[in-house]
């Protein structure tokens, strides 16, 4: 007895100094680690956020892996990326050179494309097996792809269910599957979810949406303590839960228009270079804004009548409505024009 009474101070302590160590981190801001010639690999890079993270992995070295089930806008995020490529060089090559000997740079980054549907699971390990095989090993994984059927429930097919669950959850387990044994085996690697703050709280008419994001975040936490138990300390996760992004997923979303000043549309560039900053870090976590973590918070303490109450004033229960009619409206009228 005397002995668990020791450890649960020993654990007090510990706790207590996490909360130390987390608060001397705003006052010292960690420094942002390289990524210089590591592999990347970036799931639904043709478009979106993805699109941005490629960019900013491009702008500090890494070799960049990009998956998309569309081959035309995947090669234009590659262009993107040379083009950053060539900026990097640039400065290099106006430099001139030491004894009159051309120094070679040791390492070129390069960016590889594959036409991937993460939604198959025989896709995503055949893709992952080419990589290895044409690039190398991964060392950072960013679980980014990501889909929404824009239905309410009981207009939703059952195939979009299916592939929205599929897409942004069971997808996390087979990438991983792929590419986590060598980064454990090496004690080296860093995996990245790219959730969404409706992972952390939901709202109406999304339910498979929010179902799929509530599923990448627990196989995110569990991943992670299953990590811990492992001791490979040299293995990073973070979890990105941004507010809504004003990107074409969930174009036309609306909260209450008094609030919407204070709580508006996260710009994806914002996004981005937050988390960005969080992985780069090793943060396990990152909500944005950071009102999130306090909404995440209240809804843990708050009967679910005052969550209600709060919805509605804020707009935020029937948020999803205008984006769903300007879905359901676009779909009429493709079906009229093909004349069905």
């Amino acid at each position: 007895m005397m002995m668990i009474i020791a450890e649960f101070f020993v654990v007090i302590l510990k706790v207590m100094w996490a909360f130390v160590a987390a608060g001397a981190k705003w006052v010292v801001p960690r420094k942002e680690k390289s990524v210089a010639g590591q592999v990347c690999v970036i799931t639904g890079a043709g478009s979106g956020l993805g699109r941005l993270f490629a960019k900013e992995f491009a702008r500090r070295g890494a070799t960049l892996v990009l998956w998309d089930i569309n081959s035309q806008s995947n090669e234009e995020t590659a262009e993107m990326v040379r083009q950053i490529y060539k900026e990097l060089d640039a400065p290099l090559l106006k430099e001139e050179p030491v004894g009159g000997v051309e120094e070679v740079p040791t390492f070129q980054p390069h960016v590889h494309t594959y036409v991937c549907d993460v939604g198959k699971r025989e896709n995503v390990y055949s893709t992952a097996e080419q990589v290895r095989r044409e690039v190398g090993e991964v060392d950072i994984l960013i679980n980014n792809a990501g889909v929404v059927s824009g239905h309410h429930l009981l207009e939703c097919p059952d195939e979009l269910i299916e592939r929205t669950m599929v897409v942004n959850c069971h997808a996390h387990f087979w990438t991983t599957k792929a590419f986590l044994p060598k980064m454990l085996e090496l004690n080296h690697g860093h995996i990245v979810t790219v959730a969404s703050s409706l992972g952390l709280f939901s709202t109406a008419g999304v339910e498979d949406y929010c179902a799929s994001k509530f599923g990448a975040i627990g196989f995110h936490e569990s991943l992670s303590h299953e990590i811990q138990v492992s001791e490979k300390d040299g293995i990073s996760m973070t979890l990105v839960c941004p507010y809504l992004v004003d990107t074409e997923l969930f174009k036309g979303c609306r909260i209450r228009k008094e609030i919407e000043p204070f709580l508006p549309p996260l710009k994806p560039e914002f996004c981005v270079k937050q988390a960005m900053r969080a992985i780069l870090t090793d943060q396990p976590m990152v909500c944005t804004p950071r009102i999130v973590y306090m909404v995440n918070f209240m809804k843990s303490i708050l009967p679910f009548d005052a969550i209600v109450c709060m919805y509605r004033f804020l707009g935020a229960d029937k948020c999803m409505y205008p984006f769903l009619a300007q879905r359901k409206e676009a779909m009429n009228n493709n079906e009229a024009k093909n004349g069905i």
